[in-house]
This record gives C-alpha cells, structure tokens and sequence, in this order.
C-alpha cells in the first residue's frame, strides 16, 4: 500500500483534495462550526490533508522540501515587481475597455476602493494567499511539471484548483458571490498558469506568494467581482487574465527563458 501511494501521490492528492473540501462545505451547510472556521478551515484542512499524505509517503524531508520555495527571496527585482503589478495591470486594462465600451469615458471605471482594505482583511487575504500557494504551487505544480510539460501542468492544477472552488461558489459564502463556473474555470486556469511561470522563471515561492496576494487584493480594491463590477466585468477580466498568461508562456518558451524545474524530487 505505501508504495502505491508513494507512487501515485501526486493524483491521490488531487483526486482526494476537493472530495475532502466538498465534505468540509457540506458540514458548514449543516451548521457544524462556525463561518471563522469555515472561511480558514476549508484552506487548513487542505494543507493538513497534503503534510498527513507528505508525511507517510516522505516523511520529514518531503514536508520541508514543500516549504523550501518560500525561502528563496533572492531573485530579481523585476520579478517581484511583476508579480506585484501583473494583476492590477490587467484589471485597469478591463477597466478601460469597460469605460470605452460603455462610453462612459477611459477613466470611468477606475475608483478604487480603499475601505475594504481594513487590517484584518489584508492579514486575511495573505493567510489564504500563503495556504494556496503552499499547496497548488510548492507542491502541485512543482511536482507535476516533473512529469509533464508546465503548461499542461499548470492546467491541470487549473482544473483540480476549480473543482475545489465549486462547492464554496456553490455555498456563497467567504467568496466572491456570483462567479459564473465556467468563467471561474478559465479564471482559474490563467491562475494557476501564471504561477507556473512566475515559479518558473523566478524558483520563488514568495514570488508566487506576492502574485496571489496582489490578485486577491485586486479583486476587491478595484470594481472587478461579479458583486462589485458585474459578471461581463469579471468575465472580461478572467479571458484577458488567460490569454496574457498564455502570452507569457508562449514568449519565454521561443525564447528559452524558462529556467528548468529545480532537478530535485518532491
């Protein structure tokens, strides 16, 4: 049984990741604890499940070998500061198309909203920032593209990373409400395919760290949500996300860029 499990880890985790969070959605349905536990809980046990399977197949060493990407801050400056501003840009490019198409003006759509950046919101958005990192990116992607091309790598997670959000979306609450799934599948797949490159490119987990932490930050300072900017905005906003991040791919693979995954096993 451990080496079929050593053997297969990476897709046990992925078949058995979501199963556990639709069962963890459906007991907050039923009342089971409360909406605190439920908004870090449904992250928590996602980790807690990956470092319990980490654990059994590797041991200790796999466990740290999930967090050593956070370590690495000494890259380039230039990849903090895309990952910083690679969601801002695209969310102001939506903008602008939204105010030209409705002929409301470039700037119409531009009023940030510096209310919904209260301290516990911040310290919210990273925590939950650091959790998907730590397992979608530090350990899936990383130990998928070993296997695969990172691009389809990157969309498989993309899809898993969708199926996990459907029964939140589903649910309502501790999300952004009114997400379309379809368009939540390919906002997830720009998701999870920019983190790829950011890694990639940078062998930062905190670089991915940053990207996710400036999306989801993005998502609420500006009118881009299904609640705040409406779904065509939002819809715009996850098809530009995609096909930029399929941009960068095809770029920095012509140009051979794209630095090999770490040679090491994970």
């Amino acid at each position: 049984m451990r080496e079929f499990i050593q053997k297969y880890e990476i897709w046990i985790f992925l078949v058995l990741g979501p199963i556990i969070n639709a069962l963890f959605v459906y007991a907050r349905t039923q009342g089971h604890f409360t909406r605190f536990i439920y908004n870090n809980g449904r992250f928590c046990i996602l980790l807690f499940f990956l470092l319990c399977l980490v654990k059994y197949t590797r041991g200790n060493q796999g466990i740290k070998d999930i967090f050593r990407p956070m370590l690495n801050w000494k890259i380039k400056p230039k990849w903090y500061l895309l990952s910083l501003t690679f969601a801002l840009t695209i969310a102001t490019i939506t903008l602008i198309i939204k105010g030209i198409y409705t002929g409301k003006g470039i700037t119409a759509f531009l009023k940030p909203n510096f209310d919904v950046l209260t301290f516990r919101a911040l310290m919210a958005l990273l925590v939950w920032a650091f959790l998907g990192e730590v397992v979608w990116v530090s350990y899936c992607i990383r130990k998928l593209s070993l296997m695969i091309k990172p691009l389809y790598a990157s969309q498989i997670i993309g899809v898993v990373w969708t199926l996990w959000f459907i029964p939140i979306i589903l649910h309502g609450e501790g999300t952004l409400p009114n997400i379309p799934l379809l368009f939540l599948l390919v906002f997830m797949l720009g998701i999870a395919g920019m983190c790829s490159i950011v890694y990639r490119l940078s062998n930062s987990g905190l670089c991915v760290l940053l990207l996710q932490y400036a999306l989801n930050i993005t998502l609420i300072f500006l009118s881009i949500s299904p609640s705040t900017g409406g779904i065509p905005t939002f819809t715009t906003f996850a098809i530009i996300y995609f096909i930029t991040m399929l941009c960068f791919m095809y770029v920095i693979n012509q140009k051979h860029k794209m630095k090999p995954i770490e040679n090491q096993s994970i």
